[in-house]
């Protein structure tokens, strides 16, 4: 497998307390060539970074843990054109007391399909400089609730699977690789949500090394929400959708091709800083069948 075939897995999740990398990556897939991605992902968190200061303890639940999986497809167009798709079902469990749950008419669970993600990649640019070569490229995304899930149920909302928001995002990234492997990339977007829910600023900065036998990386992910509220906070009415979402994320991705076309993926991420998020640390596993 060469380079242009590696892919960063898409591990989205849409509720107000989880967040995840940038959805594209420095690498096309190349004309009929693409992947088939089944992906496992676990996280949990027990603290969350409110306003003014980051708290031990989560509202009501005390400590949420999320598993997901994660079906994704990617396939290329023609040598500057990709198309991919993604589809996550989430599991949230909290672990507030029975009694807390009885007197509040609360369930520690919710789960099901998620918000399916379609985007479209585009290289405009993709030229030699030096030991190394300059890509550009730019992307138009569409996310849109599938599953019957709720996301207005006051604080019970914590432990949502996801906001709702039918969301078109758009994204450019700029990514250097040199001759023997390493790539450094910067990536920016901002994401229209529909409803009550912020629009947001996205960015990440990904350094990495990417040959045949072998693919790592490590990234610095974040949010800026244009506005909403705080939890718990004053103007806060129950309703999360509505709340200002912030975040910093760190994480590292490696991938190894195994045989006739299949490979393994892994990694890990940790919220480190943010508003109106969980401290989330976790890790995935994926299995990749390459075409």
């Amino acid at each position: 497998m060469t380079a242009t075939k590696i892919i960063s897995i898409l591990l989205l999740s849409g509720s107000t307390m989880a967040v995840a990398q940038s959805p594209i990556s420095g690498f096309m897939q190349q004309k009929n060539k693409g992947n088939i991605v089944l992906s496992y992902n676990a996280e949990s968190y027990k603290d969350v970074y409110l306003v003014p200061k980051k708290i031990s303890g989560v509202p009501v639940f005390e400590k949420v843990k999320t598993n997901s999986y994660s079906l994704f497809f990617n396939y290329g167009i023609s040598k500057d054109v990709d198309v991919q798709v993604n589809l996550p079902f989430i599991k949230s469990t909290g672990e507030a007391s029975p009694q807390v749950l009885s007197n509040l008419g609360y369930s520690n669970e919710r789960s099901g399909l998620q918000d399916v993600s379609t985007y479209v990649k585009y290289r405009p640019y993709d030229q030699k400089a030096g030991k190394g070569r300059i890509s550009i490229i730019t992307a138009l995304g569409l996310q849109l609730p599938v599953g019957s899930y709720k996301a207005n149920e006051g604080l019970q909302s914590i432990i949502a699977i996801g906001n709702r928001a039918t969301q078109l995002n758009l994204n450019a990234l700029v990514q250097y690789k040199d001759d023997k492997g390493f790539f450094a990339n910067t990536s920016g977007g901002y994401s229209l949500r529909s409803g009550d829910v912020p629009d947001a600023l996205t960015g990440e900065i990904k350094l990495g090394y990417a040959i045949k036998q072998f693919y790592v990386d490590a990234y610095l992910a974040g949010q800026s929400s244009s506005k909403g509220t705080d939890i718990l906070k004053e103007g806060f009415d129950g309703v999360f959708p509505k709340t200002m979402v912030n975040f910093s994320k760190i994480g590292l991705n490696a991938y190894v091709p195994i045989q006739k076309g299949f490979g393994v993926a892994a990694g890990f991420s940790s919220v480190i800083g943010g508003r109106n998020v969980g401290a989330a640390s976790g890790g995935y596993g994926a299995l990749i069948y390459s075409f």
